[in-house]
């Protein structure tokens, strides 16, 4: 990203660059836009003919430094052959880089090899297994925010952290993400907020727990992050119902006419080195817990956060798979919570299969929506596992008295005021552009014997419902017929798969034959 004057989202970030001699007197590169979806990295393209450089005066520098009237920006180098792609007297910009660097195609600009940050001595010093000071990891952070990291030297970062990290590091680096975005103020004395750690499909109690605390009148200003390695994030399927691309300015005037809203984290910017971090982390399944703490933690702290509920679910095919990890994990977060003033409360939850009935973005805003309003055939343990969230919430209120969070919670939604308050949620943040409907192309996966279902492997059901298209195509996913439990029959449907593209439900059909993810016992006694 470039940089400027402070900390912003893309719109915002120019520096001001102070031209050079070298500057002036090189020949200048024409802009052109190029389609490439570089995702977080910004990259440029120039002709191996080139008029004004040689390509091999770059040899050995991956990153460049373009400049043009004020602005500067950091990115990676990528030369052609290809004069249709780009010509010699021009200089291409993936998508990314030419929303961040602001300047139109056809604009003249200067390039030259970039210096590596400063701050990658500290990234070699942990690497070493020194122990960073927190200036040291501030600088950091800062150059991952700015996007002046590759993601070879964002990767060299976090393998050095994940070999050891001291207590005061994971302080430093919790306050160096939360201080590096947006940092939003409330006027009121209780800012409330959950969180769950992911990894359960269908898992979408925030959608459900934000209208019932909103409607109390507890302050819920609910930032959510999108799917990366699942089927769906809340903002995934918030967006099947309401806008969540909202601003700072916007969300303080829909949070002060509703309590509480349900919006996109990353519009906001809030801790924006994190999303840099993640985007390196999950192609490598790196998850540390003291990143995982400091990810989570530096966002509800940028958010203005006074009291945080985390849901830690915890089953075989979860992220935690014990209550000893459970255990571990719930005291670095009180640990860090502690130390920044935020009340941090754990719990852990049942994380043994998916909740809900649906996996992806439309199916699981239908489970919400069908909660919210009492409907018969709505999932019962969506319903229960968010009015258990729901009532630690409330308990926050000193006005309510101790022990009565559940039955105010299961009154508000009861009497359709949840629902109420959602629907005035969704007119507040404004209508959604995306597509609602499920996709046209479905199949079901039968069961290939009698028996009881004994086990669901959540990863699996993860894998397959992102194979079927979900969260890009918001109408795939899974509707799922049978829990763990439940009795099924040979050639019984145990779920059905939604997709959109032909090729997309090809690869579903595949991957479920492959493994269904459903285990089986005989019966009663449990015998596989």
């Amino acid at each position: 990203m470039i940089w400027v004057n402070g900390r912003g989202g893309d719109q915002h970030n120019v520096h001001p660059a102070i031209m050079t001699a070298a500057d002036t007197a090189r020949p200048q590169l024409k802009i052109r836009s190029v389609a490439l979806d570089t995702g977080r990295e910004n990259v440029v393209v120039i002709s191996r003919r080139s008029r004004a450089l040689r390509p091999e005066v770059f040899s050995g520098f991956s990153r460049v430094e373009l400049r043009c009237n004020s602005r500067t920006l950091l990115a990676t180098l990528l030369i052609t052959d290809d004069d249709a792609l780009v010509g010699p007297d021009e200089i291409g910009l993936s998508e990314p880089a030419l929303r961040r660097f602001a300047e139109p195609a056809g604009t003249l600009a200067t390039v030259s090899p970039a210096a590596p940050p400063d701050s990658l001595e500290a990234v070699r010093a942990k690497i070493r297994g020194e122990t960073l000071s927190d200036q040291a990891i501030a600088a950091v952070i800062d150059d991952l925010a700015h996007y002046r990291y590759s993601d070879m030297e964002i990767a060299a970062f976090l393998i050095g952290s994940a070999s050891f990290m001291t207590s005061g590091e994971l302080l430093a680096l919790t306050r160096a993400m939360a201080n590096a975005g947006t940092q939003l103020k409330w006027p009121e004395p209780v800012v409330v907020d959950k969180h769950c750690i992911g990894g359960i499909p269908g898992n979408r109690t925030s959608m459900v727990v934000v209208p019932i605390v909103a409607a109390h009148g507890l302050t819920i200003p609910k930032t959510s992050s999108r799917a990366i390695p699942s089927p769906a994030g809340t903002a995934d399927t918030m967006e099947v119902l309401a806008r969540v691309n909202v601003g700072a300015e916007e969300m303080k005037s829909i949070v002060a006419a509703c309590n509480g809203c349900v919006i996109w984290g990353g519009h906001v910017n809030l801790s924006p080195a994190d999303d840099v971090l993640i985007s390196v982390e999950r192609p490598l399944s790196l998850d540390t817990r003291e990143q995982m703490v400091a990810s989570i933690l530096s966002k509800k702290l940028a958010a203005g956060s006074t009291h945080l509920l985390l849901d830690l679910p915890v089953g075989p095919t979860a992220k935690l798979t014990s209550g000893a990890e459970a255990m571990r994990l719930r005291k670095l977060f009180e640990f860090v919570g502690d130390r920044f003033g935020l009340k941090v409360e754990v719990i852990t939850t049942d994380g043994r299969q998916p909740i809900g009935n649906g996996i992806g973005p439309v199916l699981e805003a239908r489970d919400v929506m069908a909660v919210l309003g009492n409907e018969p055939s709505a999932p019962v343990d969506l319903r229960e596992k968010s009015l258990r969230l729901a009532a630690h919430l409330l308990e926050y209120d000193p006005k309510l008295r101790g022990g009565a969070g559940y039955a105010r919670a299961r009154e508000l939604l009861d009497s359709g005021v949840a629902l109420k308050q959602m629907l005035k949620i969704i007119d507040a943040q404004g209508p959604s552009e995306c597509r609602s409907e499920l996709g046209d192309l479905a199949f079901d996966v039968r069961a290939e014997r009698d028996g009881v279902v004994s086990a669901i492997d959540c990863l699996r059901l993860n894998r397959l419902a992102r194979t079927a298209g979900a969260p890009v195509n918001k109408g795939s996913g899974i509707r799922l017929f049978k829990k763990i439990g439940d009795r099924v029959d040979q050639g019984e449907p145990l779920y059905r798969v939604f997709t959109c593209d032909p090729s997309e439900h090809d690869l579903a059909v595949a991957a479920a034959g492959a493994n269904h993810g459903y285990a089986f016992a005989d019966g009663a006694n449990g015998r596989p």
